[in-house]
């Protein structure tokens, strides 16, 4: 999912969406309910900086789909604060868009409602074939066993992000491989003045995002083999109370960025206020807030001991963004068409290259647009050592409730108040009992 996501549904939410949704959809006042062939409404995710950026990324494509099929795209721009609610009432009322985007840790959850159109082995085949994608982006489009809610379009990953000047200055020869390098880079980072790492400790979704990572690297997971929440495990409890460390402890985290919630770590980090930063496929965010290339380098993000790889040396979540089609649409026609048009290799080059993703479809990614040294890492992390979040039902209450608890445990550390292993556990127990009954 992209960077700047702040999910806020929780349970009943969902639970209403998918009793409306089991009780059918209704009549669509929405882009679903446009009965001409020659027009689609789409919701696209804001993946650029600003919501102006994506619309100067994206129209010049739309235009050149019109031109190609005599369709009209009428686009709108969501950002991620809005818009897991947006989908979920769009399921409920049946007033959706025609397409649009999701995050790709939605997947299951969105899929549970019956909102999102299954793609089969023969709508697939209207796109050109399952296979044309890479398995690591066909593992986050729904739950396992199922047809896939949603078909890939853009994959990230996460890595370390670091100032190269700020590292020299401070005598800091290479980026950190391991946590403990890190927070011993960070002291001789912050006896330097500057504030080490970038964090969004009111992101829900970045707070999940890391701390499933830290799961994994203590050899645990959120939810058990059958997709019961677990949020009690001690080791999960454990990885929890690694990352909060990171500002409780380690004061590697300024305090303030407990109320970070909307990419202000990436601009701190653009303009040189700090000097790591944990973050997906940033590039093009960067260079729009004027940091060149040359100023930062990129490294895999650091696990407990030795390198990234499979098991506990996992060291990102599979991110990204799906493309999805209503079910209830009129046009599914020209919905299909426009799903085949945006995960084309010439439109995946496009798309890609503006927002320093990774093509899902394979066969771009030979493009040399993605061949420099710092796509290099992401792909090779997607490749080896990242894993897909829990494709359960329940997963976006997993991300509201346990961001949450994250959140509210960075801001005990900002406020000086110690975080120990029972403060996290009694965040996780709280957060286990929101969750939606099996």
């Amino acid at each position: 999912m992209r960077r700047i996501r702040a999910a806020a549904v929780g349970a009943v939410t969902l639970s209403l969406a998918l009793a409306a949704t089991a009780c059918g959809g209704g009549s669509s006042t929405g882009g679903g309910s446009n009965d001409s062939p020659k027009t689609l409404t789409y919701w696209a995710s804001n993946q650029g900086a600003s919501v102006a950026v994506d619309k100067k990324v994206l129209q010049p494509e739309l235009d050149k789909f019109e031109q190609q099929t005599g369709i009209k795209v009428k686009l709108e721009v969501v950002p991620w604060s809005d818009l897991l609610n947006r989908i979920l009432t769009a399921t409920t009322s049946g007033q959706g868009p025609d397409v649009l985007n999701i995050g790709n840790t939605w997947s299951a959850s969105l899929q549970a409602t019956g909102g999102l159109l299954p793609w089969d082995e023969r709508n697939f085949a209207k796109i050109g074939g399952k296979d044309r994608f890479a398995a690591t982006a066909l593992g986050s489009t729904g739950a396992p066993g199922k047809d896939p809610a949603a078909v890939p379009l853009y994959s990230m990953a996460y890595a370390l992000y670091y100032n190269k000047r700020i590292f020299a200055d401070a005598g800091i020869a290479k980026p950190p491989a391991t946590w403990d390098e890190l927070v011993a880079d960070a002291k001789k980072i912050k006896a330097r003045g500057t504030s080490p790492l970038g964090a969004e400790g009111a992101n829900l979704s970045e707070n999940i995002h890391h701390v499933f990572v830290f799961a994994k690297q203590h050899g645990a997971d959120f939810f058990t083999a059958d997709g019961k929440p677990d949020f009690t495990d001690p080791k999960v409890v454990a990885a929890v109370k690694r990352y909060v460390d990171l500002m409780a402890k380690d004061k590697a985290i300024p305090a303030g960025d407990a109320e970070y919630a909307q990419n202000q770590s990436v601009s701190d980090f653009a303009k040189g206020r700090q000097a790591m930063l944990l973050w997906q496929s940033v590039a093009a965010n960067l260079k729009s807030q004027g940091m060149s290339e040359d100023a930062y380098g990129i490294a895999p993000v650091p696990v407990i001991s030795g390198k990234p790889g499979g098991g506990t040396q996992v060291n990102s979540a599979v991110m990204g963004i799906n493309i999805a089609v209503f079910k209830n649409t009129h046009n599914l026609d020209g919905a299909t068409k426009f799903v085949k048009f945006m995960t084309s290799d010439t439109e995946q080059k496009i798309l890609n290259t503006a927002y320093s993703s990774i093509p899902p479809v394979t066969s771009a990614q030979s493009d040399p647009a993605f061949a420099a040294p710092a796509t290099a890492v992401l792909k090779n992390t997607l490749a080896t050592s990242a894993a897909a979040l829990p494709q359960v039902p329940s997963e976006s209450q997993f991300e509201t409730a346990v961001g949450t608890a994250v959140k509210e445990l960075f801001a005990d550390a900002a406020a000086g108040r110690a975080v120990t292993t029972d403060d996290v556990r009694a965040k996780l127990e709280k957060a286990q009992q929101q969750m939606p009954a099996a």
